[in-house]
């Protein structure tokens, strides 16, 4: 009788020892690693989509006697998910969401299957009971009758179910509650997850099923299980936001299908999750009373331009240490620029608390709010108002130079769509600017001292 042979991962990352070990060598983690049996390869039944299918093993092909098909995505009535998509779901995907918990995960892709009218869904749940979806369910303006629920965890039923069923589209919540009987581990450890995954990575390409595969994410705000995880799928989106805020944001990090710079917007109501299809004209104040301390910023968020309003709040230091306080805006940042401040242009920001906002809740890393950010300081330093009208795009050097962003002409073609007047950029962007039709009036700076002289 052979002896049953083990082998440590790390819960973490996916690192397999041969021993226990109390830091991983790859994700330098503490007490992560968890003894598991490996699996056996040669008693390793047929999957049920199997039975009918298996012809057995199909021999290489020439890639020119190959057709090309057209192809044809499934399209859902979510414009935002289409976009991230890639411009809908392609037949025989395997696509993991990630995210927080309470986020709207489950939700989203409950509205959307119940959206899909047409389209034989089944939604497999192994968090939840049929009455909490259901609860959750009629919450939903949206109804279906080619909906199906199953709260089940073990892949084997699950797999009967879906041959009986024979869906258009699988929708699991979530990956890390399956377990399958080929594995002698409980659920969510490194083995189950990456072998649940691969069932249904091997089902989606030989039914050409689209499969949604909604993951949870650890502590450190990465995909929970195995990094594997995320090569063996086609589509990884992230699914994030602030709880306290209404609006959530679906980001593309792998497509193979499409762009990876895509992002949706979304709107968390009491009936659903609704796609912001204007996220610029929510992000912006409408104040009719001019306030200092603010200035509009074009910012790109992928490949999507979006103005957001940039808040900063500069007052006399009570205490002898002055305050740096910022929320969606890189801290090191905001210093280099208060130092650009002090020596370029003589303001004296040594003794003031300086606070810095991004209205909406946004966390923002695109240099090109530099300038934005630069004129909101000042516009608070002075106690004076920038006009609404005007909109920012630049970075700042570290010489006071206003340098060139990328993209400007969609920057440009947003301000315009909200009804902007004027827009200050980098006179080093004006190259491509000169066959570009645009009711705005674009005025370019090179240094700190113009814009300051423009605006005050």
């Amino acid at each position: 009788m052979s002896k049953t042979k083990t082998s440590f991962f790390c819960q973490q990352c996916g690192y397999e020892s041969t021993k226990w070990l109390g830091k991983c060598p790859a994700c330098q983690q503490w007490n992560t690693f968890v003894e598991e049996i490996q699996q056996k390869e040669k008693s390793r039944p047929l999957q049920p989509w199997q039975q009918d299918n298996d012809n057995g093993p199909t021999g290489v092909t020439r890639l020119t006697d190959l057709s090309s098909k057209p192809e044809t995505r499934l399209l859902t009535p979510d414009v935002e998910l289409n976009r991230v998509l890639g411009g809908g779901i392609v037949p025989g995907s395997i696509i993991l969401v990630a995210g927080e918990p309470g986020i709207g995960k489950s939700t989203l892709f409950l509205q959307c299957g119940l959206q899909l009218q047409n389209t034989l869904t089944l939604y497999v749940s192994g968090e939840e009971s049929e009455q909490q979806i259901k609860m959750r369910a009629d919450r939903l303006p949206y109804k279906s009758d080619n909906f199906y629920l199953l709260t089940e965890t073990n892949t084997q039923r699950i797999f009967q179910e879906v041959k009986k069923l024979k869906p258009q589209l699988v929708i699991i919540d979530s990956i890390q509650t399956l377990h399958t009987s080929h594995i002698e581990s409980s659920p969510g450890s490194v083995s189950q997850i990456r072998e649940c995954t691969a069932e249904w990575q091997r089902f989606a390409k030989e039914t050409s099923t689209p499969v949604i595969l909604i993951g949870h994410i650890t502590k450190d705000g990465s995909i929970a299980g195995p990094k594997i995880l995320e090569h063996m799928v086609d589509t990884v989106l992230q699914f994030e936001g602030d709880r306290h805020y209404a609006f959530r944001i679906l980001r593309t990090l792998k497509n193979r299908f499409g762009s990876t710079a895509e992002l949706g917007i979304y709107e968390m109501t009491e009936s659903g999750m609704r796609g912001v299809l204007n996220p610029s004209d929510i992000l912006l104040s409408h104040n009719e009373e001019r306030l200092s301390g603010t200035a509009i910023a074009a910012t790109l968020e992928g490949m999507r331009p979006l103005l957001i309003e940039a808040q900063a709040l500069v007052t006399q230091s009570v205490y002898g240490t002055p305050q740096r306080t910022v929320s969606g805006f890189d801290l090191r940042r905001l210093q280099l620029l208060l130092a650009v401040l002090e020596k370029r242009g003589g303001f004296q920001f040594g003794m003031k608390d300086v606070f810095l906002n991004i209205a909406g809740g946004l966390k923002v890393e695109d240099p090109a709010i530099d300038l934005a950010i630069l004129c909101s300081l000042l516009s608070s330093y002075d106690d004076t108002p920038i006009p609404p009208t005007i909109a920012f795009a630049g970075e700042v050097g570290l010489s006071g130079e206003i340098r060139s962003v990328n993209r400007i002409e969609q920057r440009i073609a947003e301000a315009e769509k909200l009804g902007l007047e004027k827009m200050i950029i980098s006179r080093y962007n004006q190259k491509g600017l000169a066959k570009l039709s645009s009711n705005i009036e674009i005025i370019p700076v090179a240094k700190v001292e113009d814009v300051y002289r423009i605006l005050f």
